[in-house]
């Protein structure tokens, strides 16, 4: 039986887990804020983690756009506790992803632009 879009689109954060191991969560968010798609830990509410990437997405093309940086390609946030970036897929969605404190975030980056570039074929 052929796998529903959800179901690659998940399978596709877990490989991108797999080879970037300091990712220790992601998502496929809607930009109006609705789970796709999600490889969370336990305890993480969807519903919050959706509608505050859908707004920092938002917020973050604004602000691209303003200051004259042109279209928006990824959110970076840093805490002590580690950190978490956004990446548009196409201008349906965004992937967001947790990573631990001291993460390669040059191998994050990377893993997480060629799963935006697999997943925008799933979004659409």
């Amino acid at each position: 039986m052929a796998k529903s879009r959800s179901d690659q689109m998940v399978e596709r954060l877990r490989n991108m887990q797999a080879s970037a191991p300091d990712i220790e969560a992601s998502a496929v968010v809607s930009v109006d804020g609705l789970i796709m798609a999600s490889a969370l830990q336990q305890g993480v509410e969807e519903d919050r983690v959706s509608a505050m990437s859908a707004a920092m997405l938002s917020l973050g093309e604004r602000i691209s756009g303003e200051l004259g940086r042109g279209g928006l390609e990824q959110v970076y946030i840093k805490g002590d506790k580690g950190s978490i970036v956004l990446t548009s897929i196409g201008d349906e969605a965004v992937l967001t992803a947790m990573a631990r404190q001291d993460a390669k975030l040059g191998m994050i980056f990377l893993e997480m632009r060629r799963a935006a570039e697999d997943l925008v074929k799933l979004v659409g």
